[in-house]
C-alpha cells in the first residue's frame, strides 16, 4: 500500500485549548521556538482519503499545511483568541533530541493526488478549532476524566 510521509498530528493545540479553558497552565517545551507546520484534521483526513484512493502503491506522501508556526506564537494566539492570559504559559524542560523543525514539502500529493486544503488559512482552520472545542466542552471534559 501507499505510504505517507511525515504527517503532524502533534496533540499541542487540544491540550492547550483544554487547559487555558480550565485555567490550568500551558506546557511548552524548551524555549517554544520550535517551529511547526499545521494542517487541520479535515484536510488531513481528505488527504488520507486521497492516499488510500489514488496512492501508488510503495510511495511515501508528505502531506502539509503550508502554515509553519513557532509553538509559543501559536500558543499565544490561542490565547488570544480565547480571551486568556499569557500567564498560562510554562516553559518546561525539553524532549532530548527535539526537532527544532519539521518542513513539509506536499507538491507532490497535491500534483499526484490533486490533494488541496479546504483550510488553506491557517486562522480559519484554528478558529474553527476552537469554536468546536467551545461546542463539545462536556464531552472533552469527560473523555479527559477517563484518562
Amino acid at each position: 500500500p501507499p505510504r505517507f510521509g511525515k504527517i503532524s498530528n502533534s496533540v499541542l493545540i487540544p491540550l492547550m485549548i483544554s487547559n487555558a479553558l480550565a485555567g490550568k497552565p500551558l506546557p511548552v517545551y524548551g524555549d517554544g521556538m520550535n517551529v511547526r507546520d499545521w494542517l487541520h484534521v479535515r484536510d488531513h483526513c481528505v488527504a488520507v482519503d486521497l492516499v488510500l484512493r489514488r496512492g501508488r502503491p510503495g510511495e511515501a506522501y508528505n502531506v502539509g499545511g503550508e502554515n509553519e508556526w513557532r509553538n509559543v506564537d501559536l500558543v499565544k494566539l490561542l490565547l488570544k483568541k480565547l480571551g486568556k492570559p499569557e500567564s498560562l504559559i510554562t516553559f518546561v524542560s525539553d524532549r532530548l533530541g527535539h526537532d527544532r523543525r519539521y518542513a513539509i514539502d506536499d507538491a507532490k500529493a497535491q500534483r499526484e493526488l490533486g490533494f488541496t486544503r479546504q483550510y488553506a488559512h491557517f486562522e480559519d482552520g484554528l478558529r474553527a478549532t476552537i469554536q468546536w472545542y467551545l461546542d463539545n466542552q462536556a464531552w472533552c471534559e469527560a473523555v479527559l476524566r477517563k484518562r
